[in-house]
Order: C-alpha cells, then sequence, then structure tokens
C-alpha cells in the first residue's frame, strides 16, 4: 500500500476567485475575463469527455513525482486511476490531469493524458485517456486514445490529478486573449493565487482549450535515459520538443504553494483531434493565442507515494 497523506485547501468563493483572477490575468494578457458559469457538457466535442462535468467533491492527487523517472528511472514505480480513486476517498471519481504512461503496458515511455471515469460499484471504468509518444517511423508525434490498444487504467512514476464526481454544476470560465507578459496561462494563474492567497495553499483544476495560435509542447523519448539526468540541461536535451498547433485541449493541475509535501505545483497536458499532444510548456504565438478554461478550486489535497528521495530538476 502507498502511503497516502491528505491536506484541506483554503476554498475562497468561486465570485472571489473570479475577481482574483482577472485582476492579475490582465497584467499578463491584453484581454482578460473570467466569471462564474454553468460548466459545459464535457461530453461534447471539442471534449469528448466521459463524464459531464468537474464539479462535486473536487479535490487533487499528486501521485509518485519526477524523482522516480530522474535522475534513474525506477520502473517498478506503477500505479492505477481505480485505486487513486478510492485512496482519495472518491471511489467511481472523474479523473483528469497530467502524468506518465505506464511503461510495463506500453512496452516504452509516453506521455498520458488522463481522463477517466473510474469504475464504481454500479459501473465499469471509462477511459477516454490519451497517449502522446515519439512516432518511431518519423520522430514526430503519435497521438493515440489509450482504449484503442489498452484496456487497463495504469499509469507510472507520476501524476498530478484533478478528481470529482464528475457532475454539472457552477465553474470559473476563464478567456485570455493575446499574452503580453512571460508567462504561460498556467503559471500566471498559479501565480496570482501564491500572490493573494500567500500561506493559505489554493489547489485548482480542470480543462482549458488554446483556441488559436500555437504552443510548445514536449514529449518524453521512448527510451529512458541511459545515463542519470543531473541537471535541467540535460532532462532538456533528452527531452523531445514541437510546436504544435490549435485547438489544443489540456488538462491542468495547479497548487498556489506547496505546503510541505514536494509537490509539482504546476502540470498540463494537452490532446488535439488532429493528431498532436503532450506537456504544455507555452504558447508561441503570443499575439493570436486564445484560452478558454473551465476550472474548479480543490477541497482537499491528497500526497500518493512521495518520493523519500528528492530534488526539483525536471520540475518545468
Amino acid at each position: 500500500m502507498a502511503k497516502v497523506e491528505r491536506f484541506a485547501f483554503h476554498v475562497p468563493s468561486l465570485e472571489e476567485l473570479a475577481g482574483v483572477l482577472q485582476k492579475g490575468l490582465k497584467e499578463n494578457f491584453a484581454d482578460a475575463q473570467v466569471s462564474v458559469v454553468d460548466c459545459p457538457d464535457l461530453t461534447q466535442e471539442p471534449f469528448s469527455f466521459p463524464a459531464k462535468g468537474i464539479c462535486g467533491k473536487p479535490r487533487i492527487a499528486d501521485v509518485g513525482g519526477v524523482p522516480y523517472l530522474i535522475p534513474v528511472v525506477q520502473k517498478e514505480k506503477v500505479y492505477d486511476l481505480n485505486t487513486v480513486a478510492k485512496d482519495i476517498e472518491l471511489p467511481g471519481a472523474f479523473i483528469l490531469g497530467a502524468g506518465a504512461a505506464s511503461s510495463k503496458i506500453l512496452g516504452v515511455n509516453a506521455e498520458l493524458i488522463p481522463i477517466v471515469q473510474t469504475k464504481s460499484e454500479k459501473k465499469p471504468a471509462v477511459n477516454g485517456s490519451y497517449i502522446a509518444q515519439i512516432n518511431p517511423a518519423d520522430k514526430g508525434c503519435l497521438l493515440e486514445k489509450y482504449s484503442s490498444k489498452y484496456t487497463d487504467c495504469e499509469f507510472g512514476l507520476l501524476a498530478n490529478l484533478y478528481a470529482s464526481e464528475g457532475q454539472p454544476g457552477k465553474v470559473i470560465e476563464v478567456k485570455a486573449n493575446g499574452r503580453t507578459g512571460e508567462l504561460n496561462f498556467v503559471s500566471c494563474l498559479r501565480q496570482i493565487l501564491e500572490k493573494h492567497y500567500g500561506e493559505k495553499p489554493v489547489g485548482m483544476g480542470g480543462t482549458f482549450v488554446i483556441q488559436k495560435g500555437k504552443a510548445k509542447i514536449h514529449i518524453m523519448p521512448p527510451e529512458f535515459s541511459a545515463c542519470p539526468l543531473n541537471t535541467d540541461e540535460d532532462v532538456n536535451n533528452w527531452l523531445k520538443f514541437f510546436e504544435m498547433k490549435a485547438p489544443l485541449i489540456c488538462q491542468t493541475v495547479i497548487v498556489s504553494r506547496d505546503p510541505g509535501f514536494d509537490l509539482r505545483v504546476e502540470h498540463t497536458h494537452c490532446f488535439s483531434h488532429h493528431g498532436e499532444g503532450g506537456h504544455y510548456h507555452q504558447d508561441t504565438s503570443p499575439d493570436s493565442v486564445q484560452y478558454l478554461g473551465y476550472l474548479l478550486p480543490a477541497e482537499l489535497l491528497f500526497r500518493i507515494d512521495r518520493p523519500q528521495e528528492t530534488h526539483l530538476i525536471g520540475r518545468d
């Protein structure tokens, strides 16, 4: 059994959060509008999720961590989203986020874009996840629906997950166009929260679409590094970077400040319907970029299988 640690986030009202985010986003984007709305039906395009919404007992799980990947991989670190749902006291949870695929299942290393309605007593799991890997044929991006090849809900090494009952309800809608600052969309949101709430950690998760523009995305190579990756430069030389075009559907998990659990405070993976996806870094078309997001503050944090030996390399 993996060790599970639990923490209660500070949970501002949606109206308060919308005001705080709108004010902050204006410093990084030419146009920003944040409001409280009914969550759109996420079973519809462009999302096509297995659940209608992101509401109901929202919580964040940080599972494993980068120290299980670098400097040297620990391949035995394999997890299951159905087990995570129980660990976070929400069996049957709808889970989305960013993680690594299980190399035991795939036979190679790959990015996982988890989007899973976990199994409950009444229903089997519905796995709407994607995997992004390096295409052996042309060294480009190979994006596939997980369920087209696999029937499990496993992942490996690390994941940052936002979980809820998958219900409709009120959410925060974020529209941001024309990036004027240096920060990416997710870092901007996180730093706004950290600046405003300080010592009171706020967790937030959900989905956003890069509707127009292009973005810098990485995909881990299929082979784990034979030599230890000891610096961020080592990691970046190992990763494969791409410029990918909108629309990109991004799943994000944000924690304003780490309350002492060795968290990855922001992590975002994206997929598309045109064969591109991976780990989001930044838009590369600041003038034309358009973001549209649906987010919700989390009530609880669950830290699962925290690495005993840690470092801060490769957290970008």
